[in-house]
């Protein structure tokens, strides 16, 4: 009897240690579906400015281009160049760190009411994804100028993104496709967020959200840009972000799968 008492003891014992170390529900590697995403809160405006050129803001940040085909420095840390194609079409390239970043082809429907962008975007592995996005007019017009609302997106290539455990406090989140890691603890601290593909002076702030959710604040050179909570399903398939610029009231919901 003392033996089958203490067999059992030493059984519950390990299950526990088994439960104690199980790591959280959201910790694995993910993949975007664009489908069950909706991104339709986002907002794009472009405003005539003097001399020529435009004025674009999203997520509440602004810079100013020309469709001359020369480089301008973005908010986030990158540099674009838009090019005049023809009436309502234009061509923009995006770089960061000196590295080609993506390529996007704009056109204007012609009854003016849609935008749409397709882009190539490249990957650290040196492959590349087609993305396409689609805007709808508010207001505005007529060409390029107005304000234009996020309407659908697709891509041949989705976004994967992989979660793993640092120690018991922290996490490693790794952004495939930029080549991008941020690992970090859950104190509130800001920690680098570095990677082939993304600009310097980010870095992102990690807090627990409870059992199967956790929370991240990115900044760029100290300045909170984007706030994001990520949540598991209660059946471990799905993990689903909720969050916007910090610049707006703008949200988006972004659905992974478990892969």
């Amino acid at each position: 009897m003392r033996n089958t008492l203490r067999a059992a003891a030493l059984i519950l014992c390990a299950a526990a240690v088994v439960v104690a170390a199980a790591d959280p529900a959201y910790v694995g590697k993910w993949k975007l579906n664009p489908a069950k995403s909706d991104f339709g809160q986002l907002t794009a405006i472009y405003e005539a400015v003097p001399g020529g050129g435009y004025k674009a803001t999203m997520d509440g940040l602004s810079y100013t281009f020309k469709t001359d085909g020369k480089e301008v420095p973005t908010p986030w840390g990158t540099m674009t160049s838009v090019k005049s194609i023809d009436a309502n079409t234009w061509e923009s390239t995006n770089t960061v760190n000196g590295k080609l970043m993506s390529t996007e082809t704009i056109k204007l429907s012609p009854d003016g009411k849609t935008l749409n962008i397709d882009s190539k975007m490249m990957k650290a592995s040196g492959e590349t994804a087609n993305n396409t996005m689609s805007f709808a007019r508010v207001s505005g017009g007529p060409g390029l100028a107005g304000t234009w609302k996020a309407a659908k997106m697709a891509s041949n290539s989705p976004a994967t993104m992989d979660i793993a455990m640092k120690g018991t406090d922290g996490l490693v989140l790794k952004f495939v496709d930029q080549g991008g890691v941020c690992d970090g603890k859950f104190d509130g601290k800001d920690y680098p967020a570095t990677g082939t593909l993304w600009p310097a002076g980010w870095t992102c702030v990690l807090s627990k959200g409870g059992d199967q959710a956790f929370n991240v604040t990115w900044k760029k050179d100290g300045k909170a840009m984007y706030q994001s909570t990520f949540t598991a399903s209660a059946d471990g398939k799905t993990l689903t972000e909720m969050g916007g610029a910090a610049a707006t009231t703008e949200k988006i919901k972004a659905v992974y799968e478990r892969q």
